[in-house]
């Protein structure tokens, strides 16, 4: 059975996208990249940026994060109201609540601060991401 790596993202969909993008010539053998938007562009960017399998709104966010082995996205994946108030309470209890491993990209949008972070252009944080999703799939 394929391991599945989830990339959650709303608004126009372009950290995802960008996640998306970095990720899908280099995953392992066995994994897969499915991308599950809050809204249908941003699933559409994620799909076009080299996500296999794609799906849009509340109830596939969760369904796919109790079935994900590794979930990335912005952090305000994991806040209800999250995202501008695309991410619903139930979302964010999905992600929050998956056992999958989390990497998720600080962004201040959603006025939430990391303490011990470093101030870090997004660039700079997707390929941390990148980084440590690779090492999670190679283990």
């Amino acid at each position: 059975m394929a391991r599945r790596a989830l990339i959650v993202d709303g608004q126009g969909g372009g950290i995802g996208a960008q996640l998306a993008k970095m990720l899908a010539h280099e995953l392992p053998d066995g994994w897969e990249l499915i991308a599950v938007g809050t809204n249908v562009t941003a699933t559409g960017a994620m799909l076009r940026a080299g996500a296999s399998q794609g799906a849009t709104g509340e109830n596939a966010v969760v369904y796919n994060a109790a079935r994900a082995d590794l979930i990335l996205g912005p952090i305000g994946v994991l806040l209800a109201n999250g995202i501008l108030g695309e991410v619903s309470p139930a979302m964010a209890a999905a992600v929050s609540g998956s056992a999958a491993v989390k990497i998720l990209i600080p962004t201040s949008t959603c006025g939430v601060y990391v303490a011990g972070t470093e101030e870090l252009r997004l660039e700079d944080y997707l390929r941390l991401a990148v980084e440590q999703a690779r090492a999670v799939m190679g283990s």
